[in-house]
């Protein structure tokens, strides 16, 4: 799938794509991937999802916008993420202002190929006669973490779309976790593929308007020690 053609081909075909790890490091470094350790490092340093309705502490995350075109990504000044309860009945319908992923980050050769690759990817899965000059991209840096007493829910909404045109799913870590299992279904939610990413930069590729997905809880390997799920979701709609 380091193949643009091909990748594209399956994501317009099948309404996803699971990319392996080396396949998505050859994509990324020809878009100027360096520096991922560092990159990887910055999810110790996420918030507390407060807004939560299921009352969980489980979720740590970051988020940014950017306007992203063929020129490359501009971030937008911060603001709140918005998803109405048609796509998520658990926690849309309100604004809810997250801590802004940082500059460093943001401004990262990692950032920046990841952005890049979806731009290149998204734009050609779209017809020219509805592709849009720039994109409204969202970028969403996560953790769930998980302990004895509480599972981690990746997806606590269950079964969803997000309301937007393409998603990527990047795995940055899995420490001591079960489970995690991504499934993706049509829009009459029959299954079309399952998988777990378990690999640092595996993905999954997703045409939201064309299929749901979900992720199942994780599990502790070993109680008592840390154990968690960091996964960079960004998200492209037409502006």
């Amino acid at each position: 799938m380091t193949d643009i053609a091909a990748l594209t081909a399956s994501l317009t075909r099948d309404g996803f794509v699971h990319a392996s790890a080396p396949e998505m490091r050859a994509l990324l470094e020809t878009r100027g991937l360096v520096g991922w350790d560092d990159f990887a490092e910055s999810w110790n340093d996420l918030g507390v999802d407060t807004y939560m309705a299921d009352g969980g502490r489980y979720r740590r995350r970051r988020y940014a916008a950017f306007s992203v075109g063929a020129t490359g990504a501009r971030r937008k000044p911060h603001q709140p993420h918005y998803q109405s309860r048609d796509y998520n009945a658990l926690n849309g319908g309100i604004a809810r202002w997250f801590e802004p992923i940082t500059v460093a980050i943001a401004d990262h050769p990692a950032m920046r190929a990841v952005l890049g690759a979806c731009y290149d990817i998204f734009a050609r899965c779209t017809p020219v006669a509805t592709r849009p000059d720039t994109w409204h991209a969202e970028v969403h840096q996560f953790r769930i973490e998980t302990r004895a007493e509480e599972n981690g829910r990746p997806t606590p909404e269950g079964l969803h779309r997000d309301g937007v045109d393409w998603v990527l799913v990047l795995l940055v870590r899995r420490q001591n976790v079960a489970s995690g299992e991504t499934s993706i279904h049509d829009l009459r939610e029959r299954l079309l593929g399952s998988f777990t990413l378990t690999d640092p930069l595996e993905a999954a590729w997703v045409d939201d308007n064309a299929v749901y997905h979900g992720v199942t809880p994780v599990t502790p390997i070993e109680p008592g020690a840390p154990a968690y799920r960091d996964v960079l979701v960004v998200t492209f709609r037409r502006e």
